[in-house]
C-alpha cells in the first residue's frame, strides 16, 4: 500500500478506526504496526502484547500489525482472542507495559481498529495522529522481531477473582450480543458462584442477534425479558470487547451509568476517605455532589477511555467513571477500563447488602433528563459549530470548556461536544425539575439554531424528555 493512499480519518482521538477493507486493511494495519513500533522503540520498549477480537476481519489484521511490528524491531507477545481488558492485563502481567487491541469495540461489524498503549500510557489526541505523520514521513526504524504466542486466560480469570467471595448465591443473566467477552464472563461468574443465564455468549463477529452496544435501549430489550423470565437478581451486558457495563435492576429497571459510577464511589470512599474520582462531562449532577458528600475530590475531565486512564495516572486517582459505561479501578485493579472486573465487584457489593438490586440502586436518585441526542453533522463542522457556541453569552451560567461545551445553571446543565469517533455532536441535557429541563433546552435550541439555522432536530421540549433509565439515542440532521 502506498502512504499516501491511507485515509487520515481513520486516526482519531482516542484510537485508530476504520472500515473493513476500506479504509483499513492488512495493507494500512501492516503500515500502522511499523509506526506504533517505531514509536515504541523511541519509547525505550521492546516488547509488545497483542490482541484482537471476535471480529471475522480481525484475525487477518492482527497478523497484518504484528508483521508491521516485527518488522520494526519490536517483540510480539501475540495473545489471541481476548477481551480489550484481557489484553491490558496481559501487559501488565507480562511486564511489556504496553500492547496493541484489535477490535472495533461497540461499532458494526464492519468496523476495526487498533487501541494502543505504550509503557503504560495509551495513546490519544496528537500521540495518535503522530503515527499518521511518521507513516506518511517513512520515519520508520528497522529490525526483525520474534513473535510469542501465550495463552493468559486463566492468569486473567484467577486475578479477577483473587479476594472475590459472594456472601450470598446470586441469579445472573449476562448478554454480550456475540461479543468477544462472552465465553469469558460466563467462566468467571461460574467460578464466582453465580446462577448464570448466558444470552449470546458465544463468540460471532457478524452479530447476528443484536449489535453489540449496551448503551442503546434496543440492545437491552432480551435482558430485560430474561432477568424479568428468570426472576434474576441482576442482568449484566457488555459490549463488543468487554470494556464497557451496563446493568439491568432485578425488576427489569434499566440502571444509569450514573448510579453504578455513584454505588462504586460511595464504596470506595468510604474505604478510601478523601480519594480522587475522575468522571466525564457527560455525568449528572448526583455525583459530584456525592463524591463531595462522601469527603472525596471529583475531578469532571473529558470523554474517552484513553483521557481518562491518562487523567487518573496524572493525578493518582483511585476510581474513574465514563457516562458511556467505562469504569476504571486503580483501587486493587490496574487503572484500565474492564467490564468484566467491574461485574466482579459489582456483584460482590450486591452480595455484601440485603437488598435486591433495585433497592442497592434506589438510594441514587435519577433527575429528569433527555437520552444522549445525536446530531449529524460533517467533521469539518463540529469543530466549528463548537466553537461558535462558546461565543454565546450564558450569563448566569458557569461554563465549562475540558471538552465540548458544559453549561451549569443552579437548576440544571447542558452538555454539548463533538464526537470524536463520528461525524456527529452529542448532546444531553439534565435538571433539578422538568421545569427548569424545559427552560435550558428551550435556551439551547434558540442557540443552536443562530449557530446551524437550517438545523433538523426534534422539539427538546417536555414531550421529547424520556426516563432517566431510557439511554437510548435520539439523532437530529443538519439539511
Amino acid at each position: 500500500m502506498n502512504r499516501q493512499d491511507l485515509n487520515p480519518a481513520i486516526f482519531r482521538a482516542y484510537d485508530i478506526r476504520g472500515i473493513y477493507p476500506h479504509s483499513l486493511n492488512p495493507d494500512s494495519a501492516c503500515l500502522i504496526g511499523r509506526a506504533i513500533g517505531s514509536e515504541a522503540r523511541e519509547r525505550q520498549q521492546q516488547r509488545l502484547c497483542v490482541g484482537h477480537d471476535g471480529r471475522l476481519s480481525s484475525p487477518e489484521l492482527s497478523l497484518a500489525l504484528i508483521s508491521g511490528l516485527r518488522q520494526s524491531g519490536i517483540d510480539v507477545v501475540d495473545l489471541g482472542m481476548v477481551p480489550t481488558p484481557a489484553l491490558y492485563y496481559g501487559t501488565h502481567a507480562l511486564n511489556t507495559g504496553s500492547g496493541v487491541m484489535v477490535t472495533g469495540s461497540h461499532n458494526p461489524a464492519d468496523y476495526n481498529g487498533f487501541k494502543i498503549m505504550l509503557a503504560g500510557h495509551t495513546l490519544s489526541g496528537d500521540e495518535i495522529t503522530g503515527l499518521y505523520q511518521r507513516i506518511q514521513s517513512s520515519r520508520f526504524t528497522h529490525g526483525s522481531g520474534t513473535r510469542l504466542s501465550q495463552d493468559i486466560s486463566e492468569a486473567y480469570l484467577e486475578r479477577v477473582l483473587l479476594e472475590r467471595r459472594l456472601r450470598r448465591p446470586l441469579k445472573v443473566v449476562v448478554d454480550c450480543g456475540n461479543g468477544v467477552p462472552g465465553p469469558w464472563i460466563v467462566r468467571l461468574l461460574q467460578r464466582l458462584g453465580c446462577e448464570v443465564t448466558a444470552l449470546y455468549c458465544d463468540v460471532d463477529g457478524t452479530f447476528p442477534n443484536h449489535h453489540p452496544d449496551p448503551e442503546k435501549a434496543e440492545n437491552l430489550a432480551d435482558l430485560i425479558t430474561e432477568v424479568i423470565r428468570t426472576k434474576a437478581d441482576i442482568g449484566l451486558a457488555l459490549d463488543g470487547d468487554g470494556d464497557r457495563l451496563a446493568v439491568i435492576s432485578n425488576n427489569g429497571t434499566s440502571i444509569t451509568p450514573d448510579q453504578l459510577i455513584c454505588l462504586f464511589a460511595q464504596d470506595l470512599l468510604q474505604r478510601h476517605p478523601g480519594a480522587e474520582i475522575v468522571y466525564d462531562v457527560k455525568c449528572s449532577l448526583n455525583l459530584p455532589l456525592l463524591i463531595e458528600q462522601q469527603g472525596g475530590k471529583g475531578d469532571m475531565w473529558r470523554c474517552g477511555h484513553s483521557m481518562i486512564k491518562n487523567r487518573m495516572r496524572q493525578t493518582n486517582a483511585l476510581f474513574g467513571g465514563e457516562f458511556s459505561g467505562h469504569l476504571f479501578f486503580a483501587d486493587q485493579w490496574y487503572g484500565f477500563d474492564d467490564g468484566l472486573y467491574a461485574a466482579v465487584r459489582l456483584l460482590q457489593l450486591l452480595s455484601d447488602s440485603d437488598k435486591s438490586a433495585a433497592e442497592l440502586f434506589s438510594q441514587f436518585a435519577t433527575l429528569p433528563s433527555t437520552p444522549m441526542i445525536n446530531i449529524a453533522v460533517s467533521d469539518e463542522d463540529k469543530f466549528r459549530i463548537i466553537e461558535q457556541l462558546t461565543q454565546q453569552d450564558f450569563s448566569p451560567a458557569r461554563v465549562c470548556n475540558t471538552d465540548g461545551l458544559r453549561v451549569e445553571y443552579s437548576d440544571g446543565w447542558f452538555g454539548i461536544r463533538p464526537s470524536n469517533t463520528t461525524p456527529m455532536l452529542t448532546l444531553r441535557i439534565e435538571a433539578l425539575t422538568t421545569v427548569a429541563l424545559q427552560r435550558i433546552s428551550q435556551l439551547l435550541e434558540q442557540k443552536l439554531k443562530q449557530v446551524i439555522p437550517d438545523l433538523q432536530i426534534p422539539e427538546l421540549a417536555v414531550t421529547n424528555y424520556t426516563n432517566p433509565t431510557d439511554r437510548d439515542n435520539t439523532h437530529a440532521t443538519v439539511t
